[in-house]
């Protein structure tokens, strides 16, 4: 989910140059001109980070500095100021502001500034945790952070909606919350929202009786195997709004009907759901329920992209590296530390699972009991056009090229197979036949050259 941005400062372009900076940068922007605007829009939502104006027009920003922490305590606050001295930044920071930035205002450093804030904050409240079943690898601060909210998602019932790219590990995640909570010894049962035509859904997932017109045929569905247990919904988003008003009313009523029954039958289940769309714009769009989306996100999980965490790639490689040698029954082998900046340094369109597929290919295809950084380039071969855009900040072309590098490649391994190739993505063949529209790339051609 996006991070929400604050902004109260008097001067109407500074406002507006900052609302372009940090939405290109993919913030959520709020700004204000006084302190009672801003006072009122805090009362009904924590944003991210604030950045606030040493000076509002007559108004003092350490006073409503002073205001925000009332309300919001850890809240992160960067004070700006045209005219800063020693002795006012020492202020703020007594008052609880976390960083202080002089006008001009430098592009980059204000981007740098709110990230390192917003780390800096979220890692010093967490308190000390455990998990009882820990199989997120990484040591990171945004992995962390995941790790704690599972924590704190497997102490309650409460439904679970996990947000992330493709490969980022929804899955893992919500068998997590599983393995870690009170239902643990209770079923854990996995549905792919996108897998199956709406009919079929309906039927998986809420069972059926006598649809055939045999009179005694029950068909237990999806829900009803998870009684007592958890119900993990994949790609949630690509449900019919027909299917997601079912889904909600059994989420509200706890109680279902099988498909052809007419008995309702009570369920205990505790819904974790997952998509990688963009929800608040599905629901512009009326893709997306509104109510079903605030019924599923009553405890929201990001998963961070691996390119926002490399300096978990080490640690994922060499794990990667043992798993691809055990399965393939290969000789060890180990990745140098060239080999691991250059794994470290790429931008990892597909997250973990293209790390995967990547090691197991280095762990098959490289001779000898090194793998290099020569080995790796090669391995990630194509992507040299992608990198020039990101180097260049033109990071929205650069996902686009990265996301097309990578389906081709993935296609060429897979021998042009579009159902094999889809496996390896993870994401269902109908969304991979849009992707290759929208990215113009002709399977074809591809087993043609």
């Amino acid at each position: 989910m996006q991070k929400i941005i604050y902004i109260l400062d008097d001067e109407k372009e500074i406002r507006k140059t900052l609302r372009v900076i940090l939405e290109d940068e993919d913030y959520l922007v709020e700004d204000f001109s006084n302190g009672k605007m801003l006072m009122k829009a805090l009362s009904k939502e924590r944003p991210s980070l604030l950045l606030l104006d040493v000076w509002v027009g007559k108004e003092d920003g350490l006073v409503i500095l002073d205001e925000c922490k009332k309300l919001y305590p850890s809240l992160p606050v960067v004070m700006i100021s045209g005219h800063g001295t020693i002795e006012l930044a020492v202020n703020a920071t007594k008052k609880g502001a976390i960083d202080f930035l002089e006008k001009p205002l430098s592009i980059e450093k204000v981007i740098q500034t709110i990230e390192t804030s917003i780390e800096k904050t979220k890692d010093s409240e967490l308190p000390d945790f455990q998990l009882e079943v820990d199989q997120i690898l990484g040591e990171s601060p945004s992995i962390t952070r995941v790790k704690f909210s599972v924590f704190q998602a497997a102490e309650t019932n409460a439904r679970v909606f996990i947000f992330g790219e493709n490969g980022t590990g929804k899955e893992l995640t919500a068998r997590s919350i599983h393995q870690n909570s009170k239902r643990k010894n209770e079923a854990y049962i996995e549905f792919n929202c996108a897998s199956l035509p709406e009919d079929t859904i309906e039927q998986e997932l809420f069972g059926s009786e006598s649809v055939q017109g045999e009179p005694n045929e029950i068909k237990i569905g999806k829900w009803e195997l998870a009684q007592h247990g958890t119900l993990f919904l994949d790609e949630v988003c690509d449900l019919s709004l027909s299917l997601q008003s079912k889904v909600l009313k059994v989420i509200l009523d706890q109680k279902m009907e099988r498909v052809g029954g007419k008995e309702s039958i009570p369920v205990d289940v505790r819904i974790i759901a997952a998509t990688n769309s963009n929800v608040e714009e599905a629901i512009r769009e009326g893709k997306f329920r509104e109510d079903l989306y605030y019924a599923l996100n009553v405890i929201p999980i990001e998963l961070p992209p691996l390119r926002e965490r490399n300096q978990d790639i080490p640690l994922l490689a060499e794990f990667y590296l043992k798993k691809s040698i055990s399965k393939n029954n290969l000789s060890p082998k180990t990745i140098d530390r060239e080999g691991l900046d250059a794994l470290s340094s790429h931008f990892w369109p597909g997250n973990v699972r293209e790390l995967t597929n990547i090691i197991e290919r280095l762990s098959i295809l490289v001779p000898g009991d090194t793998i290099r950084a020569k080995d790796v380039k090669e391995a990630l071969h194509g992507f040299k056009k992608a990198n020039e855009m990101v180097a260049r900040g033109d990071l929205k072309h650069a996902k686009e090229e990265f996301e097309r590098q990578y389906i081709i490649k993935t296609l060429q391994i897979c021998e042009g197979n579009v159902t094999r190739t889809s496996k390896a993505l993870g994401i269902e063949r109908t969304h991979l036949y849009r992707k290759l529209r929208s990215l113009n790339i002709s399977v074809e051609q591809l087993i043609e050259g």
